[in-house]
Parts: structure tokens; sequence; C-alpha cells
């Protein structure tokens, strides 16, 4: 049986990820511990979609940046996302013992080792971000550097791991309280992927952070209907723990159908916010439909 042609978007999206994958391949190839280098290369290389560092090479495609700069600031913020999966997997966060369909950093090595990759993953990816190669001018390397932090840190995802961590013993949760939650664990990731293309052009960002909102949000609710529609082999982890632990999701607050009808309204409202960067913008609407559409 003949395979399905692949569409423009599949084409570039699995272009931006092999691209990814070679420059983090170069990234990792030395460390003072061999051990601690190959529990990161373990953690960040071959596997995953790479759909954020894709972002980053579409929003920058946009204002003509150079490919490289926007492949480094990509592979930068993937560094960021990987270490953020092998701590959640740890037994004190999620206590996982699958990711991307092998066993997680802390199964495969130990604890130690991943916390210590994950921590080594994080730092790369500033080291990355403040490189002359990542941009000429050290004013936009700087405000690389302080999104990202900000993206990443007490006011973004880590942030939102934490209210999240003290929603499991709290009040229930509202539908208000969960989206705030992902704003921050989820979004904040996104909307650094979606903007980066802006900061290293230095144009203005605020219709990408439009954008990048909705398809955070978007994207979680697509993660919360995986979850509870598909199954371990399918998405290569472990599925339905929150419904196991009691804990709300969105898609549980609003039933499965209006959640779908949610994020459709997100998709419809991420994509009218590109219309001033006409077609040059189409693959980051391809994206935005393509995160409702996944299967993993």
């Amino acid at each position: 049986m003949a395979s399905t042609p692949e569409t423009q978007f599949e084409t570039a999206l699995r272009e931006a990820a092999a691209a990814t994958d070679a420059l983090l391949e170069q990234l990792l190839s030395e460390s003072a511990s061999p051990r601690l280098l190959s529990a990161m290369r373990y953690a960040a290389l071959g596997a995953g979609k790479r759909l954020r560092p894709f972002l980053v090479i579409e929003s920058a495609r946009l204002f003509n940046v150079p490919a490289a700069s926007a492949l480094r600031v990509g592979a930068a913020l993937e560094c960021v996302h990987c270490y953020s999966l092998v701590h959640d997997d740890l037994p004190a966060m999620d206590d996982d013992d699958l990711r991307r369909g092998k066993p997680t950093a802390h199964r495969k090595f130990d604890e130690a080792t991943a916390i210590l990759a994950g921590d080594s993953l994080l730092t790369l990816a500033f080291e990355i971000l403040a490189h002359g190669e990542t941009h000429a001018d050290a004013e936009v390397r700087s405000a690389l550097v302080l999104e990202l932090t900000r993206a990443s840190g007490m006011n973004g995802m880590a942030g939102g791991q934490m209210l999240d961590i003290e929603a499991e013993a709290g009040p229930a949760q509202t539908l208000d309280s969960i989206i705030r939650i992902q704003a921050h664990k989820t979004g904040a990731l996104f909307r650094f992927a979606c903007e980066a293309g802006a900061i290293l052009a230095g144009a203005d960002p605020t219709p990408l952070r439009h954008y990048a909102d909705d398809i955070g949000l978007a994207f979680q609710i697509a993660d919360d209907l995986l979850d509870l529609e598909s199954s371990p082999e399918a998405l290569g982890k472990a599925t339905q723990k929150d419904l196991q632990r009691g804990k709300a999701t969105i898609a549980s607050l609003m039933g499965r159908k209006a959640a779908a009808e949610k994020a459709g309204s997100l998709i419809a409202s991420a994509t009218a916010a590109l219309a001033l960067y006409g077609s040059k913008a189409d693959m980051l609407r391809e994206a935005a439909r393509f995160i409702v559409s996944r299967k993993k």
C-alpha cells in the first residue's frame, strides 16, 4: 500500500526537526563527565516533534532573520523543553517510567544523573543564546536570554509546575485556575518560541504573542484529550494519570466535546492574529491546525 505524500507543512516540520537534531548533536559532543553527556544526549536527541524550534524558525522567517540564528535559538529552547521533561518524570514530580516510548532518564540512568542532566540542559540553553554565533548584537542576545529565563523560571514554566503541584492538595480547581496554571506551565515556552523571531529582528512581537497564547492553550486541551482517548503505546508515555488521581483538567471540566470546540475556536483566533503577515505565515497557520489534529 502506497504511503500518503507529505504535505508542505509535514516536510517543513521534519526538516526543522532534522536541523535541530543536527545542531544539538554538535552541541552535545563534549563534557567533563561522559556519563553526564550520555544522559543529556539520551534526553535530548532523536525523539520528539521539535515543534517549539519549528515555531522559532517560522516566526523568524516572517522577518527574514538568518536561518542559522533562528536554529540556534530553537535548539536552546529545545534544551529547556527537554530538561523540563527529565525533571517532570522524576519520582518527586510525576514519577513516570516511560517517555517517548522509552525508559525515562532516571530509569535509564539514575535519579542523580537525571537531575544533573536536566540542570545541564537548562544551563546549556543560555550558553547557546549568549554566544556570538546566535546574533551579532549583544543587546539582542541579552533580550533572548531575558525572555527565555522569564518563560522557564518562577514566573513561567517552573512557576506553573509549582502551581500544578499545589493544586493537587488544594481545593477543587476551577476552569480559570487551570487555564492560569497551563498558561505558565505549557504556554510560556510557546510564547517565547513565537516571539523569538521578532526579538531577533527587533520587531514588535505583539501579534505573535496573541497567536502563541491561543496555540499554547489549544495544545494543552489537545494533550488532555489525547490523555483521555489514546493509549500508552500510541503516545509513548503513561495515560490517564490525572484521571486516576482525581485531578481536574480543562477537558474533564468542560467535557470532551466542549473542550474540542474550545480548541477549535482558539486555533481560529490564532490564525486570525497572523493576518498582517500574509502568506509568509502559512506554516504557522498549519502548525496551529496540527496542534489540535496530532495523534501524539
